[in-house]
């Protein structure tokens, strides 16, 4: 074999072992990072080929970061995060993933993650019990999720005070205020124009809850 096939053999091989599908996995498992463990699964089409998608939401297991209160309660300050898997022929091809963008959820439950899929869209709800949401909208674009729109409701009880609903995409947000009773009857409506330079990318989230969203 002369040295020009041997040249060509090894150049085919680099591509064959670089392009995405030979990091194809069979179990969605196998992309869990060491120290995580899979706390929820949620299946759906998110990138409009018909075929059930999975995001896995996980947390971390690091033991220093278990403590006890004074009720006896063990407290988790392990962070949570995210992995977004394509179904690619039975097999699984990483998307996007996000180790621990998630804070930790509170034991007495008035703070949880909501993690959804609907019409080959990701929703993220930071839920707050009584005192309202808010809720991420993330669609698969330029090879990542980005962040197209964001809802958030401000409660008191069963009254909303207020809601605040941002369009990344059309650069709008609309504010709505509530009369202070509990039929929810809506007082006033602003509309706004906000400024943005790119979407905010799943991948590269430093916290979900304090991605400085008031600032729109």
């Amino acid at each position: 074999m002369n040295l020009t096939k041997i040249v060509l053999i090894k150049i085919l091989i680099a591509v064959v072992v670089t392009t995405p599908f030979a990091q194809n996995k069979q179990n969605p498992e196998d992309f869990l990072p060491e120290g995580y463990i899979i706390y929820e699964e949620i299946r759906g089409d998110l990138n409009k080929d018909g075929v059930e998608d999975i995001v896995l939401y996980i947390k971390g297991t690091d033991t220093s970061l278990l403590e006890t209160d004074h009720l006896g309660r063990e407290l988790d300050f392990n962070r949570g995060g995210i992995i977004v898997l394509f179904n690619k022929n039975g097999t699984y091809e990483l998307a996007s993933k996000n180790y621990d963008c998630f804070s930790p959820e509170d034991e007495d439950d008035s703070f949880s993650v909501i993690i959804e899929i609907k019409k080959n869209i990701l929703y993220i709800l930071y839920s707050y019990g009584k005192y309202g949401y808010t809720k991420y909208t993330f669609r698969w674009q330029n090879k990542d999720f980005e962040l197209i729109g964001c809802d958030s409701s401000n409660n008191r009880g069963a009254t909303i005070l207020d809601k605040t609903s941002i369009n990344f995409s059309t650069k709008k947000k609309l504010e709505t205020l509530y009369t202070d009773d509990e039929e929810n009857t809506v007082y006033k409506e602003t509309w706004t124009n906000i400024s943005i330079d790119k979407l905010i990318r799943l991948s590269e989230i430093e916290d979900v809850g304090t991605m400085g969203l008031s600032k729109y």
